[in-house]
């Protein structure tokens, strides 16, 4: 059992959402803000912002090693904070990149390379070790509101940074975006520092089912075990291998269509780029609706806990299937079909997924061996990342091959868009196999889930 200071209420889970905040207002200087410059103001082709985010991306397979890296110190704070550093200077050095392009393109872009490396190694470090926390120390009927205020609270980074350092970049100048940069990297690690300061003070205590102290436990974490000892150890967990799969199939999906759907509003129903941009808009707020929807229901009114958040990431993979569905079948009426109400419907069955998704990592991060939390994370933020860094570069490729084979622009978006209704078909297949969450997961390795704090 978990003594009840250690849990943290709802002040404490609005701290670490801080540290999302945080994170998101330097990633969107590094993925939109610079991305604009590299292509409008240095005329730079639009490919190599896309190549260095996919690079960040890519990065973050380390994410396992770096969970494994807090789970053998047993503190997730330093990790965080250390992340966050690492952003800071990667961020900075991206700012200084751009710039250096203006009078040294390749050497701007050498350092470029080496500067989204380490966005991607500050974002791992950092992005783990805080679910990780949140997993251990926030309580169960609070873990899928808790889901929805940091995925919440990373997108008020994003548009808080995006409104303020938007004010301070005009007049626009290469120097100019270094010191903004400077200024929000310095302001987000600072914040990060103090939402995590001393939210460990108080480690969570628990006994496993084999009636293992945490002081015993802590013992073997201090043996350090190889980390490709505890790899493949927690891949060897069906619950963690089923569930590796199930995220990287699924966000594959949910994002193999961020890049598609307004040049198919434009292309298809002939929307203007500012209808497209607010049809976007519209999806977003769908999104934010399933999210809230989901912590609604799932932290006040679903009280049994086993596998309500599994039902609702089936039922939002069905939802986005359905709603991929109707986007593919509507491109061949588009005169007469709905298609604000077929992306709205399509936000809010990815919002109802995303969150529940995040909810069930927190819930299956403590499941198996303890002190392996931080490697099932990171195998799983792996997963995400990789899915991600694929999925927009994918579903642009696969609209642009089935047009030139089919010479049709509606068939095109529908196939693209049917094969990712299939996807989130076979990720609720994956999501319908697994046990209840807090249930066993291994044959030997039997322990319930780590009531977080």
């Amino acid at each position: 059992m978990t003594p009840a200071h250690a849990t943290l209420g709802w002040f404490g889970i609005f701290r670490l959402g801080l540290v999302q905040t945080a994170l998101g207002s330097i990633v969107v200087l590094t993925t939109s803000t610079m991305n604009r410059v590299m292509v409008v103001e240095l005329a730079l082709p639009a490919m190599l912002p896309g190549a260095l985010v996919a690079l960040h991306y890519a990065v973050q397979v380390l994410r396992p090693r770096l969970g494994h890296g807090s789970d053998v110190g047993g503190k997730r704070t330093p990790w965080i904070i250390g992340g966050m550093w690492v952003l800071g200077l990667g961020g900075l050095l991206a700012a200084i990149a751009t710039a250096w392009m203006s009078v040294n393109t390749i050497a701007g872009v050498v350092l470029a390379v080496a500067a989204f490396l380490i966005i991607g190694l500050g974002v791992g470090a950092a992005g783990t070790s805080l679910l990780v926390l949140l997993a251990k120390r926030v309580d169960p009927a609070r873990r899928a509101p808790a889901a929805t205020i940091m995925w919440v609270m990373m997108i008020m980074g994003f548009v808080i940074t995006g409104g303020v350092a938007g004010h301070f970049l005009d007049p626009f100048t290469p120097l100019r975006l270094v010191w903004v940069t400077a200024a929000v990297a310095g302001f987000a690690v600072v914040v990060a520092t103090l939402a995590v300061w001393n939210v460990e003070r108080h480690p969570a205590q628990s006994v496993d089912a084999e009636g293992a102290s945490a002081a015993m436990k802590s013992a073997a974490q201090r043996q350090k075990p190889a980390f490709r000892a505890v790899l493949a150890e927690v891949w060897a967990e069906p619950e963690a291998r089923r569930f590796t799969i199930f995220v990287f199939v699924s966000m594959l999906a949910y994002s193999a269509q961020d890049l598609i759907l307004e040049p198919f509003a434009g292309l298809i129903f002939g929307m203007t780029p500012g209808q497209s941009t607010q049809l976007a808009g519209m999806q977003n707020g769908g999104v934010m609706a399933g999210m809230v929807l989901v912590a609604l229901a799932a932290g006040l009114l679903g009280r049994k806990r086993s596998g309500s958040l599994r039902a609702w990431t089936i039922a939002g993979c069905i939802g986005s299937a359905l709603a991929l569905a109707s986007l593919a079948f509507g491109g061949f009426s588009a005169e007469s079909w709905p298609l604000k109400s077929s992306v709205i419907a399509l936000g809010l069955a990815n919002g109802v997924f995303a969150v529940a998704a995040i909810g069930s990592m927190m819930e299956l991060a403590g499941a198996g061996r303890s002190g392996r939390e931080g490697v099932r994370m990171g195998l799983w933020g792996a997963a995400q990342a990789v899915a991600f860094g694929l999925g927009g570069f994918l579903g642009t490729v696969a609209v642009d091959a089935v047009k030139a084979i089919a010479a049709s622009p509606a068939a095109a978006y529908a196939t693209v868009f049917s094969v990712e209704a299939l996807m989130f078909c076979w990720a609720s297949l994956l999501a319908l196999k697994g046990r209840p969450f807090a249930g066993e997961t291994g044959s030997n390795l039997r322990t319930p889930v780590v009531s977080p704090s």
